[in-house]
């Protein structure tokens, strides 16, 4: 697979946009809960700086829909990489326009600047070609280091980068494409593939991908409740995407057809409502009560799920098995993780 790396750029003097995924949990007093992606990204940050560079950084959180939403600000990622970094992070009050614009003017070679929150503006998931055009103005380099985020048809990850000459991937996405190409062209078998998170229809170009290579599919996360609704289980308030029902079932017959297993939750770990401290049920099967949401995979899920990785001799994964942002509904992720590495 090829690829340009950022140390193979003129980076000294320049203004170097770099695209990294700082969709972190954030507590109710506006701390970062787990800075993993900021740690991870650190290398290609220290090594742009560290030559020279006018850092510009750039990111989403969470979901504000289009609009500014101080509680998704990345106000807290600035303090915590500031930390983690050794030196002075600013944060710009936007992504684009005239305030933006006037800080990265002022920045100095080494300096690092956050710009604020990419999705604050609904241009930016919808890939707009003006807005995609105000954020490439901003800089004179690209560098994408979002792995987590690069499947999106985004202005941050596809719209700018047609704008640039010098342009490139940093440390974290050359590290783990090629684990990913290495994983997937020769996988030892059995290959369990482990997918989880909120939205099927980020996952559902993987999966495909990977019907003729793995074993065994697993899934959790609510992702798993729109596999479920398409097999005709309840899955009472649970996050589904309607929309993606019939792609789904598709897909399943693919899967079927190939003689690839696709495992889902046995049960669930449900609310009524997702809030912290919150009054929590474990399905004793697949169906969830009407009134109630997944939360997390429970029990059964669990040792179903564990019992497959102890035979397994490649396991890939992606994305977590619950709302693991809000305590104890982490347990799932936590238990999958230690079932894979044991």
């Amino acid at each position: 697979m090829q690829f340009i790396t950022m140390d193979r750029l003129t980076l000294s003097g320049k203004r170097v946009f770099i695209r990294v995924d700082f969709n972190v949990p954030v507590t109710e007093t506006r701390e970062v809960a787990d800075d993993t992606r900021i740690r991870e990204a650190l290398p290609s940050i220290r090594y742009a700086s560290e030559h020279g560079a006018k850092v510009l950084l750039a990111s989403h959180l969470g979901r504000p829909k289009g609009k500014a939403d101080p509680a998704l600000s990345l106000k807290p990622v600035a303090v915590r990489l500031a930390k983690l970094v050794g030196k002075e992070v600013s944060l710009a009050p936007d992504c684009v326009g005239p305030a933006a614009e006037e800080q990265v003017r002022r920045l100095s070679g080494g300096e690092i600047l956050l710009l604020e929150n990419l999705r604050f503006h609904g241009e930016e998931e919808k890939n707009d070609a003006a807005f995609a055009r105000a954020l490439a103005a901003l800089a004179d380099v690209y560098v994408n280091d979002a792995f987590g985020s690069s499947h999106r048809s985004h202005a941050s990850v596809v719209g700018m980068v047609s704008h640039f000459d010098q342009k490139g991937v940093g440390f974290l996405m050359q590290k783990e494409i090629r684990a990913l190409a290495q994983l997937l062209e020769n996988p030892e078998k059995p290959f369990v593939v482990v997918l989880g998170g909120a939205k099927v229809s980020d996952k559902i170009g993987l999966i495909r991908g990977l019907l003729s290579r793995a074993s065994t599919i697993v899934i959790g996360g609510a992702m798993a409740y729109t596999l479920q609704l398409a097999q005709g289980v309840e899955v009472g308030k649970s996050r589904v995407e309607a929309d993606r029902i019939d792609e789904v079932r598709k897909m399943l017959d693919e899967a079927a057809a190939k003689k690839v297993e696709v495992l889902l939750p046995q049960d669930h770990v449900v609310v009524a409502e997702l809030q912290p401290g919150v009054l929590s049920w474990t399905t004793p099967g697949r169906e969830i009560p009407k009134d109630r949401l997944g939360a997390d995979i429970g029990p059964k899920t669990i040792e179903a799920f564990s019992s497959v990785f102890r035979k397994a001799r490649t396991v890939f994964w992606n994305g977590p098995m619950g709302v693991f942002e809000i305590p104890p509904f982490d347990r799932g992720t936590k238990a999958i993780a230690e079932g894979i590495a044991s």
